[in-house]
């Protein structure tokens, strides 16, 4: 029998509703040349988890169970492999490890390349530093990589007062945007106070009835809810830009934007530990702040699972994984 460590993590054996996830005992990782052993201390919850965990999602990438979801880590180095030179044993660390392929961050370690970690920020502890990798990176990377957003243009953010949504919305302000957001009216204060400059309440009114002339549209709803992206279209002015980040983009959304003078854009987020350098100084500077509505045992993920496809959470929901 193998005398190689073992470690707690959560698995699934075939895809389904929350049920289907169970703890498991499995070998702990051992870290390649230009890798890290990473220990998990929290794990955050993003939606693409639960849509893998039920087929959809990166379940293409990562192939039939047996799999462990989640991609969002904050931990400690517990050892380096040759050639690392970013970090050291002992240090803080949050990323995004290895999205689309399996980084098992529902687990209590995990390795991957160094330099898709960085130092987690020092005004945050595991909690709320698991919150930020994914969710921040999808919105940093729309706005910067895919969008190019310029100080003094118009964003439109829909699901603004969720994990993706209230980082959009901080690094939109941080851009020198103009900052317009969809969510339900209990959020709105929240969401003035991440430096919203306008916000539309969906239950309510149309959006594409009271906004106009927009520049860039971070759509985290898209066409298969209400036709969120297509309906978008409307608010653009003729060059902006459609971000569609949770379904893409259809040849008729593309030809529909075309049409009407705009760009249609689908959108996956890559690891990018520089990225998250630059976030953590934001938020160790007070310019970014993370929202985490509740923090639950690892032990309990699919009650995670179950909250969060209620989606009615407040920023992002995590998984404590180190006590």
């Amino acid at each position: 029998m193998s005398d190689r460590p073992t470690m707690r993590t959560i698995t699934q054996d075939s895809f389904g509703g929350p049920e289907v996830l169970h703890l498991a005992q499995v070998p702990r990782p051992e870290p390649l040349p230009t890798e890290v052993l990473v220990r998990v201390c929290s794990a955050g919850v993003n939606p693409v988890d639960w849509k893998t965990r039920s087929g959809g999602g990166m379940a293409g990438v990562l192939g039939d169970p047996p799999f462990t979801v989640g991609w969002d880590v904050s931990g400690v180095v517990e050892e380096v492999g040759f050639g690392v030179h970013t970090v050291e044993v002992g240090d803080e660390v949050y990323g995004m490890p290895w999205f689309p392929r399996q980084a098992g961050a529902y687990g209590e370690y995990v390795t991957a390349p160094a330099r898709q970690f960085a130092r987690k920020p020092a005004a945050l502890d595991h909690d709320h530093a698991a919150a930020v990798p994914l969710a921040a990176l999808t919105a940093w990377q729309s706005l910067v990589d895919a969008a190019g957003v310029e100080a003094g243009q118009r964003v439109l953010v829909h699901a603004a007062a969720g994990g993706v949504g209230h980082f959009a919305v901080q690094f939109a302000k941080h851009l020198g945007a103009h900052v317009i957001g969809t969510a339900r009216a209990a959020k709105h204060d929240w969401l003035r106070s991440l430096g919203a400059d306008e916000l539309v309440d969906y239950t309510k009114e149309r959006f594409e009835d009271v906004v106009r002339d927009v520049d860039v549209v971070v759509d985290l709803v898209g066409d298969e809810h209400d036709r969120t992206s297509t309906r978008s279209l409307r608010t653009l002015r003729r060059g902006g830009t459609l971000i569609a980040v949770p379904s893409g983009v259809s040849p008729d959304l593309v030809e529909a934007a075309r049409a009407q003078g705009v760009r249609a854009s689908g959108f996956l987020v890559e690891p990018d530990g520089a990225a998250l350098a630059r976030i953590g100084g934001l938020v160790d500077a007070g310019a970014v702040t993370v929202e985490v509505e509740d923090v639950l045992p690892l032990a309990e993920a699919a009650e995670a699972h179950r909250r969060g496809e209620e989606g009615r959470t407040r920023g992002k929901l995590v998984l404590r994984v180190a006590s």
